[in-house]
């Protein structure tokens, strides 16, 4: 069945604000100079100049190679940046084992910055300080100073030299780098690492990174590039290999993270948070040597369990009337969000599932992009609920796949209650308002599950942003 899009009183065309992800704006006040038909510089007067701009470089483009950061960060004073730097690289993991390094961090009064991506609903997320998103007006400056030296910076470029021109505005002690992908040409790997953290190595961009795991595992290698410490997580003989050969190349002292203490209870749900858990603390005590801290076994332990992030097997509680505070007024079902996009992220959601970690669904949203490998995906996670209906939106931007093509292998896994919709928007429009007519139909302790793609839970944030944020901060 295929639901079209219609006008309701919940239509998010006339509820929400623009995604700015998604929209693209045209605001007069961007000066730009051109030279020869050669764009040479680019002045944003405020931050909607900023967002517009942004949304010009197109968040998927990717131009390989360190030169302009190189330039960049040289000429603003931060190839050595005036703060300790630790850079967390792998396949999965990586923005948790960062979080969890942060709010241990903060635990111990250190002023911490941390870089993630990608983000939801705001580039604000990305670029926090002492676990606040910093404000978009304080990105304008930096911005331009950048522009004005490399105009061709990318996306990923621009915002990763702005979070580093932030943090130290801001005097932070320690900045934690998420890198985006892989390390050898990353933006994150431009400025200086003082302490190098490697998440599991799996399969993933495998266009881009490579086909077997050795040859991922090389490409991410490359954030060893000097002798400051190295602690990695579990790997799979193939990346270990790699991983000690290019440590011993540079005399890079290569610590494994030891399990979790038994005692340790990490705030983000799932088994395979407990070794994320453990290689942050692997990091902290390192990093605590570097900067004479004296490791708290309190503070560790509240660190790790007040460390959020969205879309991370995230529990969002049903809201039975409206709060005044979303942007569609009205109830809506539990729900349980999980940004799986490849195989290893969505056999450890299929985990948490058959161990009980997390409820079982009572529906599940799903969308994905083309170019991952969802049919492998799907094959993790149709089996354990076949029986259950299935929501398939459209995705927007050309990478997306067309809904119809992942119900035809849904119906192959064994799947046949599906409803395919035009948009995210419509699709939870329409599951907001069943759970009006009917609130039976969606148990709390059933939640509707929606996963396969962050951009899908970024549809899901711009609907509903006040899940964004942890409870205690929304």
């Amino acid at each position: 069945m295929q639901v079209a899009r219609t006008k309701t009183a919940l239509d998010v065309h006339s509820h929400l604000p623009p995604h700015p992800r998604c929209t693209i704006f045209s605001p007069a006040s961007i000066k730009t100079a051109f030279i020869n038909n050669t764009m040479a510089q680019t002045y944003l007067a405020s931050v909607d100049d900023l967002l517009a701009y942004l949304d010009r470089l197109n968040f998927f483009h990717m131009d390989l190679g360190l030169e302009r950061m190189d330039r960049v960060l040289k000429e603003m004073g931060l190839a050595s940046p005036p703060y300790f730097t630790i850079q967390v690289c792998g396949t999965n993991g990586k923005g948790s084992t960062a979080t969890f390094l942060a709010c241990i961090l903060r635990e111990h009064r250190v002023a911490t910055g941390l870089y993630t991506s990608p983000h939801f609903y705001t580039p604000a997320e990305r670029v926090q300080i002492d676990g606040k998103w910093t404000s978009l007006e304080d990105w304008v400056e930096p911005a331009n100073r950048a522009l004005s030296i490399c105009p061709d910076l990318t996306y990923f470029e621009l915002v990763t030299v702005i979070g580093l021109e932030l943090f130290a505005q801001n005097n932070v002690a320690c900045a934690i780098l998420e890198a985006g992908l892989g390390a050898k040409y990353d933006a994150t790997t431009a400025t200086a690492a003082d302490c190098v953290v490697l998440t599991p190595i799996a399969l993933d961009h495998v266009r881009i990174l490579g086909s077997t795991i050795a040859e991922i595992a090389l490409e991410k290698s490359h954030a060893i590039r000097s002798g400051a410490p190295v602690i990695t997580a579990s790997q799979v003989p193939e990346a270990m290999e790699v991983i000690q050969k290019r440590a011993r190349s540079f005399a890079a002292p290569l610590t494994k993270a030891s399990p979790l203490p038994e005692h340790l209870c990490p705030g983000l749900a799932g088994a395979h948070q407990l070794e994320n858990a453990a290689t942050a603390l692997a990091a902290f005590r390192e990093i605590a040597k570097k900067l004479s801290l004296v490791p708290d076994e309190v503070a560790i332990a509240r660190g790790l369990a007040r460390a959020f992030i969205p879309g991370r097997l995230q529990l969002v509680k049903a809201m039975k009337e409206s709060d005044g505070q979303s942007d569609w007024q009205g109830p809506r079902p539990a729900f349980l969000l999980d940004g799986a996009h490849n195989p290893h992220g969505m056999a450890t959601l299929a985990k948490a599932l058959k161990e009980g970690r997390v409820p079982m669904p009572a529906c599940v949203v799903f969308s994905c992009l083309a170019d991952k490998d969802w049919k492998c995906v799907l094959a993790l996670l149709a089996p354990l609920l076949a029986h259950l209906p299935w929501h398939i939106p459209m995705l927007s931007g050309e990478r997306a796949e067309k809904p119809e093509t992942v119900q035809a292998h849904l119906a192959s896994l064994g799947v046949t209650k599906v409803t395919t919709y035009p948009d995210p928007k419509t699709c939870l429009a329409s599951l907001a308002r069943k759970y009006q007519e009917a609130p039976q139909h969606f148990p709390d302790s059933a939640p509707v599950l929606v996963t396969g793609s962050l951009y899908l839970l970024g549809d899901f944030f711009a609907v509903w942003p006040d899940t964004l944020k942890a409870p205690a901060q929304a």
